[in-house]
């Protein structure tokens, strides 16, 4: 299948998709609501979406939500496929993958550690490379890191002119 049948298939078989987008011929983009996200990966991992990528997010401090993506590749279609959801900023928690692909139990441990989203059924937290981590996650938007590097390091001295 093309991107085009590809994307007529999804949309045939799969209700519930909110936005579709190609962004070019090898990769394409789809936008799902919180509540149907498992339903669509099992879908998509069923239908030659084997391989997941990455899992990344997106602090989006002024809308108030996260915006949670899971890249997929078919190495059949030879196609990336991004899906996308939100989330409350406030209440950061998205169902886990991990019983999908188990690769996902270490992607969602760094977006956790990152940006402190909770993935229900994942219950490893431990951190990747921020032990004893005490501010809020550092890829979120309302991290200062330069309050953190004078906390840290001390006060970066200006030099004189």
């Amino acid at each position: 299948m093309n991107q085009k049948e590809l994307i007529e298939y999804i949309k045939n078989n799969f209700k519930g998709i909110e936005n579709i987008k190609s962004i070019d011929e090898k990769q394409f983009s789809i936008t799902v609501q919180k509540e149907r996200i498992i339903n669509i990966l099992s879908f998509l991992k069923l239908s030659n979406f084997k391989e997941l990528a990455l899992i990344t997010a997106v602090d989006w401090i002024k809308e108030e939500k996260i915006e949670v993506v899971y890249i997929l590749f078919s190495y059949e279609y030879e196609q990336q496929l991004i899906v996308k959801t939100y989330i409350d900023r406030q209440e950061p928690s998205i169902e886990s993958i991990k019983n999908l692909w188990e690769i996902a139990t270490m992607y969602e441990r760094d977006v956790h550690e990152f940006f402190g989203i909770d993935f229900i059924g994942n219950d490893d937290k431990r951190p990747l490379i921020l032990h004893n981590w005490k501010d809020i996650p550092p890829l979120r938007k309302d991290f200062d890191s330069l309050k953190y590097s004078n906390t840290i390091f001390g006060k970066f001295k200006k030099d004189k002119e």
